[in-house]
């Protein structure tokens, strides 16, 4: 059995602030593995969505949609935290990645994903397309959030003396 650590206070600052363990290179590589399977994990519920799809037609739903969008409430807001998570995660991708080796595969391997990711959830959610604005909407709030931040940053540093 392992013996306590004598000062407990040391033990939970060394694992708050991870001493020792947060060069620039070592945080990049870290964020890079979590957001890429962030943006996996995403991608495949969207993809395949919770309960599958319905394989039959009767009913009020048809083949192929998702048998979660029966419950509208929740299954939107499933697919509004999922949208958000995977879009979030391309932006970390996009940015930790900015002016690397292949840095324009990346970005067309990302984009290419985002689009396969809309059209897969287009295609199991039943019509509806005011919902669908908002799910546009929600990819493109960390995008827009970046872009804001960045202008902020550029305006103070413009008025700074």
């Amino acid at each position: 059995m392992a013996n306590p650590p004598e000062n407990p206070t040391k033990l939970f600052k060394v694992l708050i602030n991870h001493e020792g363990r947060n060069s620039p290179a070592e945080v990049r590589n870290v964020l890079l593995v979590v957001a890429t399977l962030i943006a996996a994990v995403t991608f495949q519920a969207g993809v395949n969505p919770p309960g599958g799809v319905w394989q039959d037609g009767s009913g009020n739903h048809f083949p192929g949609q998702s048998i979660y969008a029966s419950q509208p409430g929740p299954y939107y807001v499933f697919l509004v935290c999922n949208t958000l998570a995977l879009a979030s995660s391309i932006n970390l991708i996009i940015s930790l990645t900015w002016g690397f080796p292949f840095f324009l595969e990346v970005v067309v391997a990302t984009v290419s994903m985002a689009i396969t990711y809309g059209s897969a959830v287009f295609a199991v959610t039943p019509k509806a397309p005011d919902q669908f604005r908002w799910l546009l909407f929600t990819g493109f709030v960390p995008f827009l959030l970046r872009l804001l931040i960045q202008m902020g940053k550029y305006y103070l540093w413009a008025v700074s003396p």
